[in-house]
């Protein structure tokens, strides 16, 4: 049984607390939110209304036990953070993006190395279920080749952050990066790192709101696009399309089936694929699927308990969706292509 302690009960901290209620070898045993009010509301809401709410990490370390510092703050926040959480000896972690830059997320990937503590950030899609489908069957063969791939995730800009911090490229680096990253880390997860990013933005007040990328491998044409430029009714949309020399893999997250695969000669049909967590009792956010946060967060757990190290969504990887997402930007910023390095 592993206790956490959580640092922000804003959407993503709603969305993990309900993760771990499920889970049987984690227990949520505090969290630390400087909006005390509101964070004990969204407890009772959870049905969690024992859980204490702290001022500070420094109160929760000095007043409860605990195994895992979960970090669901903003961007700017994760860096002192993830390095009191490492310094206290606690594994981590930590939402995504891992840190604004890249010099934070080497200071995150170090630290946790030197201090031998397990660190995982939450870059769910690799998790989620439909993409792990994807990643499967590729990895399996049997839809050969894989020729393009191609992935969208829109949004409504978003209004619900604490203070609207969301829209404070000072502090998410806007859509290109606070939303977008999840595509570029799946790109990564599924192909490793490209030569090189050639990108295009919408550029407004909240940084880049709106980022169409090339991404150069060899023999597979692979883009991306991702923003939250779109008004506040438009709503949600995250898909993905890959075509193979014998199939096309087709998802997208406001379809039923939201996942298809279509081969020669054969009818479109339904792809199959394991759900988890059920779904979210909270509002706020783009998603209320539990499925890929559950997974993360179970996998996380499974890790600590066995003492295996974290594979998946690891610091470095995390680090390196960071490098490459920052590049995107700066090639949009200059309009010519970045070599990733």
């Amino acid at each position: 049984m592993k206790d956490i302690v959580i640092a922000g009960l804003g959407f993503m901290g709603g969305m993990h607390a309900q993760v771990y209620r499920q889970l049987e070898n984690a227990r949520l045993v505090g969290v630390v939110d400087k909006r005390a009010d509101t964070a004990a509301k969204r407890l009772a809401e959870l049905g969690m209304k024992d859980v204490p709410v702290y001022a500070s990490l420094e109160d929760a370390l000095k007043k409860t036990s605990f195994d895992v510092l979960d970090i669901c703050l903003p961007t700017d926040l994760h860096l002192p953070f993830a390095l009191h959480g490492i310094a206290a000896r606690k594994a981590v972690f930590c939402e995504k993006p891992l840190a604004l830059g890249n010099p934070d997320a080497r200071k995150i990937c170090e630290a946790a190395a030197e201090a031998g503590v397990a660190l995982q950030v939450g870059q769910c899609i690799r998790f989620w279920p439909e993409y792990q489908a994807l990643r499967a069957f590729h990895l399996g063969g049997a839809g050969g080749q894989l020729l393009s791939l191609s992935l969208q995730r829109r949004a409504s800009r978003p209004l619900y952050s604490d203070g609207n911090w969301l829209n404070d490229p000072s502090r998410s680096n806007g859509a290109a990066f606070d939303l977008h990253i999840h595509d570029t880390d799946f790109v990564l997860a599924l192909l490793g790192q490209p030569q090189s990013v050639n990108s295009r933005a919408t550029f407004d007040f909240s940084g880049a709101s709106h980022i169409f990328t090339h991404y150069t491998y060899e023999g597979v044409v692979v883009h991306a696009e991702g923003g939250w430029n779109y008004p506040e009714n438009w709503g949600f949309q995250m898909a993905f399309q890959a075509v193979y020399e014998n199939a096309v893999v087709d998802y997208d997250s406001g379809a039923s089936p939201t996942l298809s695969i279509t081969r020669p000669g054969k009818a479109k049909e339904a792809m199959p694929f394991v759900k988890t967590g059920g779904t979210s009792s909270l509002g706020g956010g783009n998603i209320s699927d539990l499925g890929g946060y559950y997974n993360e967060l179970s996998h996380f757990i499974a890790c600590l308990e066995s003492g295996k190290p974290i594979t998946e969504a690891s610091a470095e990887q995390a680090a390196l969706s960071v490098k490459v997402a920052l590049a995107e930007i700066e090639s949009a910023r200059n309009n010519a292509p970045i070599a990733i390095l």
